[in-house]
């Protein structure tokens, strides 16, 4: 189980979105800048964003119960799936708005000022978003580093936006302000379209990092000088917690609380490399019975080709 609770990063992104808010609301009041609009709309979205994952948060650090004997970690997927649909729901308005304004462009008012406050929103977000993607990986939260990303993803769309807002200002060309928003909405589009296929990835099972499956293999393949090997090395990933499953092949004139007790070790020890956040569960067969390698279902030929090569 985590050691402390992530929820506190959540309120700092819920404030963060609060006050980015209203710092472009007044941007955009002030110019009447369908960028800074844009730009603005990205921040509701943020605030919706962070409240549904608080939501969810709370429940996949919930531990296991009878209903839910795997723990309750997989909930941050759906976080960052409505995430992603909602800021599709954001780029698809500021696109309709934005043709609306290149039909009748208007002036742009106080631009400076605007400016400013734009600038300011994008600082908040700026410390913001490192603080949350930092912690994300850290704590393995795709809650935290999917709010962090969007947070640094609205930096780069405010970036954009006072360029163009500043584009307009030097040129003149009105219709330079709509066009600049319609291409933060296709990033925004770009964001959510990734956001919802991670979301998506991780709820299909997706297996753990490959670095982090070479650590195990690693780590198996430094045993071999013992008469000991492995086959069927199957990972997942549910929020935070991994859960990994493995046949462990131990000489068979071992006793039966001799081979409990090695499996234990190694279970112990893979807890250690991703500190305790991790469900090990350890098949033990007897290496010299041809017969070990005969009840995997998942791709025979790969693990009976892996036992060839290690013969």
């Amino acid at each position: 189980m985590k050691s402390r609770s992530l929820k506190k990063f959540i309120y700092l992104s819920i404030a963060a979105a609060v006050v980015t808010i209203g710092l472009k609301f007044t941007a955009y009041l002030k110019t009447g800048s369908m960028g800074f609009y844009s730009d603005a709309l990205e921040s509701l979205v943020n605030l919706f964003a962070a409240v549904i994952a608080l939501v969810l948060l709370q429940i996949s650090e919930k531990p296991a119960d009878e209903g839910h004997e795997y723990g309750h970690g997989k909930a941050e997927y759906f976080s960052s799936a409505i995430e992603g649909a909602l800021i599709l729901i954001a780029a698809f308005s500021i696109i309709y708005s934005s043709i609306l304004r290149i039909m009748d462009p208007k002036p742009l008012e106080s631009l400076g000022i605007g400016t400013l406050f734009s600038l300011a929103a994008s600082a908040v977000n700026l410390l913001a978003g490192l603080l949350l993607i930092r912690t994300g990986k850290k704590e393995q939260s795709i809650v935290l580093e999917a709010d962090g990303k969007h947070l640094m993803t609205d930096v780069w769309t405010s970036a954009g936006v006072i360029a163009g807002v500043l584009a307009v200002k030097f040129t003149g060309l009105l219709v330079l302000d709509p066009i600049i928003a319609i291409v933060v909405a296709l990033n925004i589009v770009y964001t959510g379209y990734r956001l919802i296929g991670r979301s998506a990835s991780e709820l299909m099972d997706a297996s753990i990092p490959q670095e982090e499956i070479r650590q195990i293999t690693d780590y198996f393949d430094s045993l071999k000088g013992r008469e000991i090997d492995y086959h069927s090395l199957l990972t997942r990933q549910a929020g935070y917690r991994k859960f990994i499953s493995f046949h462990l092949l131990v000489p068979g004139r071992w006793t039966v609380k001799e081979g409990h007790d090695f499996a234990e070790t190694i279970e112990q020890e893979i807890e250690k490399m991703f500190d305790g956040t991790v469900t090990v569960t350890t098949h033990i067969e007897p290496i010299e019975d041809p017969l070990s390698l005969n009840d995997i279902n998942i791709d025979r030929s790969f693990y009976s080709t892996l036992s060839a090569e290690r013969k």
